[in-house]
């Protein structure tokens, strides 16, 4: 995997992810459904849920509540970035 930065985009205006319906649990892009981000928490973690831009792969970040410490992973299923991410935050045990 290439860690070099990528380059700096040219300015744009900015836009917001909105939800798809009253109640949803995500929310997308406007434009763009299949981009998505959803947020969740408990007493000691957050968990921010990003999908990539055509929805086949998800980035989730991992932050303890009370440090701020954080962690970062990638994965095809939302499920096993989010594991990932609270396994590197907190340890496999």
């Amino acid at each position: 995997m290439d860690r070099s930065p990528p380059s700096r985009p040219r300015a744009t205006r900015w836009t917001s992810f909105r939800a798809a319906a009253a109640g949803a649990r995500s929310l997308h892009e406007d434009g763009n459904q299949a981009h998505r981000v959803r947020v969740e928490h408990n007493r000691a973690t957050l968990l921010v849920h990003l999908s990539d831009e055509d929805g086949a792969g998800w980035t989730v970040l991992a932050v303890d509540r009370r440090t701020r410490r954080w962690a970062v992973a990638q994965g095809r299923r939302q499920i096993d970035a989010a594991e990932e991410a609270f396994a590197q935050l907190y340890g496999d045990g």
